[in-house]
């Protein structure tokens, strides 16, 4: 809307441009009053030219592509088809009595003697009535070939197969993301992380359990030790009371 509005002040500029300079140039030019309706009826023709055209030309190219969908087996709402068709025929109606009301509009200024521009602004509005649909069918059809000449060389089966790898790729990319994603507790992850805590406290809690029983087997050597220091120790001594035994009996022995 913005641009449309600075195309008209820019067109309304130029205009009373010209005009002043054709005054001071002491050109004949009509009065300020034809040059006021010229451009007020130049930007009519613009907005009823463009508009409804488009809205209208926009329905129809929609409901092509969904035919077209249609016709490759592409499931299409048909309730939006309806509503295309449904636009395509009012902005049809809307912009044939939009260029003859404005063209008998028009003709009526020119015949009330108001501005003689009326009668070019009413011939405008009806060659403008048969002139846009022809540039808009050309385009339509250029637009139509170029889009057959893609079709060839990107057939629509090879597009849909190639959309549907798309979506494949799309699905498993989510799911190793989902799967990767650190912070969702049921992903693969996520598992991992888990069961790698959970190995290293189960080595923590090992190593702790060999600690303790080096110590316990080293205190047990110790004692183990000890008592075969004492059993020696006592054996020593038994040995050295029997030898005073064997001693005594042979005293009396000899005796």
């Amino acid at each position: 809307m913005s641009a449309y509005l600075s195309f008209a002040f820019s067109i309304v500029a130029l205009v009373l441009l010209c005009f002043g300079g054709l005054q001071w140039l002491n050109i004949p030019t009509g009065s300020f009053l034809d040059w006021v309706i010229g451009v007020a009826i130049f930007g009519w023709l613009v907005v009823i030219v463009t508009v409804p055209w488009n809205i209208h030309f926009a329905a129809r190219e929609a409901i092509a592509e969904a035919e077209f969908s249609t016709d490759a087996n592409i499931s299409v709402d048909p309730a939006q088809i309806n509503y295309l068709r449904q636009v395509q025929s009012r902005s049809l109606w809307v912009v044939l009595v939009l260029h003859g009301l404005s063209a008998l509009a028009l003709y009526a200024l020119a015949i009330a003697e108001i501005t003689p521009v009326g009668y070019i602004g009413s011939g405008a509005a009806l060659l403008l009535t048969g002139l846009r649909p022809a540039i808009q069918t050309y385009r339509y059809f250029a637009f139509r070939i170029a889009t057959l000449r893609e079709q060839f060389k990107y057939p629509r089966e090879d597009v849909l197969e190639l959309r549907n790898r798309l979506i494949t790729l799309e699905s498993t990319a989510e799911r190793l993301e989902t799967q990767f994603d650190a912070e969702n507790p049921s992903s693969w992850v996520a598992t991992q992380q888990r069961e790698m805590l959970a190995l290293r406290q189960d080595l923590t809690r090992l190593a702790s359990l060999q600690e303790e029983l080096r110590s316990t087997n080293q205190a047990d050597h110790e004692r183990l030790s000890r008592e075969a220091r004492q059993a020696i120790a006592q054996i020593t001594a038994d040995g050295q009371f029997l030898e005073h035994v064997r001693e005594i009996i042979r005293f009396f022995k000899s005796a």
